[in-house]
């Protein structure tokens, strides 16, 4: 099972396995708050792109589009994801507070897709 959570958010044991999708650190976030098992900084999109989608929405469809692209490289990564989730609960992690325009809601949808 996967589902998206903001980092900020309070952890919760019901989490499963949490995974950071962001290319950086949350801001004001410490690693001992954030109970993350894993940070996958080289399956978020690339410093162009995010600098790029600024977290605008009227961009969302073209940066989902790019950023599945960019996807489409890391197969491997997104195979360890996959395997977690199927072996229990994997909860992606982001900064981001926009929480339908994000790189995890993309992420899970490719995700979800080929389950």
């Amino acid at each position: 099972m996967i589902q998206i959570k903001r980092v900020y958010i309070q952890f919760s044991e019901a989490d499963g396995y949490r995974v950071l999708v962001d290319r950086l650190w949350p801001r004001g976030l410490s690693k001992e708050k954030a109970h993350v098992d894993e940070w996958l900084k080289e399956i978020a999109p690339s410093d162009e792109l995010r600098k790029w989608f600024n977290h605008d929405p009227e961009r969302y469809p073209v940066f989902k589009q790019r950023y599945e692209k960019e996807l489409a490289s890391h197969e491997d990564l997104l195979a360890e994801l996959r395997k977690k989730a199927a072996h229990g609960r994997v909860t992606l992690l982001y900064g981001a507070k926009d929480e339908e325009h994000n790189q995890a809601v993309v992420l899970a949808e490719i995700l979800k897709r080929k389950d």
